[in-house]
């Protein structure tokens, strides 16, 4: 996964800004995704995201830019990388133990209730007739759980009830104005739904985007600001 250092934007894109929607210079943004592709030994596809739950499977010569929306892509290639961009949303990578299949899941709270997460896993297993316990998922850094404030739209998202909602996931505070609010814990929503389809091993990366400004970008901490990249392969 990329960090904010070592690109070529400035301003609040500053430095390895790898999206293109965001407002910064396509130029540098170009240069950017130059220096990125130059550190992966694979083919990197960029990424169309809807913040939903749709998977694509990847080719061997599948384009740079993504011809379809999706928030989840799987891949049994050698050397193409399965890549999602993210600043506060979560990116996901999960391998299989043999290393047959390799895939990334873009899991911000809409797709993760949506189940991006389930998606991707079921789309490896039945391409390749594995099981979920056969799969290994990493959970990049995303708005940590001391920063994802939310409203009970969340809440209802995730079947979780407002008046007592489990604590683990949801938090209760009141916001300044009296209203009720949430503090949402993002990685664990997500470990919670892995182990549900019997995932095997799940990894926590534990850093939190908003709190670490000189590593990473943050949506809800800047707003205006760039994106990171996390990509997988094989071999």
């Amino acid at each position: 996964m990329s960090q904010r250092e070592g690109g070529v934007s400035g301003g609040p894109y500053a430095s390895l800004n790898l999206s293109l929607s965001v407002g910064d210079e396509p130029a540098a943004v170009a240069r950017n995704r130059a220096l990125f592709e130059a550190a992966v030994p694979a083919r990197v596809t960029w990424p169309w995201l809807e913040h939903g739950a749709a998977v694509v499977r990847l080719g061997a010569h599948e384009p740079r830019h993504a011809a379809r929306p999706a928030d989840g892509c799987w891949t049994r290639e050698a050397r193409v990388a399965c890549t999602v961009t993210a600043a506060d949303c979560m990116p996901v990578l999960f391998a299989l133990r043999d290393g047959r299949a390799v895939g990334a899941a873009h899991a911000g709270w809409r797709g993760l209730a949506g189940g991006v997460l389930e998606a991707t896993v079921e789309a490896m297993c039945t391409g390749t007739s594995a099981s979920p316990a056969d799969v290994q998922a990493w959970l990049g850094p995303c708005i940590g759980p001391r920063q994802f404030e939310v409203g009970a739209d969340v809440l209802a998202a995730f079947g979780e009830p407002s008046d007592h909602p489990d604590r683990g996931r949801f938090v209760a505070r009141t916001a300044p104005d009296g209203t009720p609010r949430w503090l949402a814990n993002l990685p664990r929503l997500a470990l919670d739904r892995l182990q549900a389809v019997g995932v095997g091993l799940v990894i926590d990366s534990t850093l939190c985007t908003v709190e670490n400004p000189s590593r990473f970008f943050s949506f809800r901490r800047d707003r205006i600001t760039g994106r990171m990249a996390a990509a997988i392969w094989r071999d």
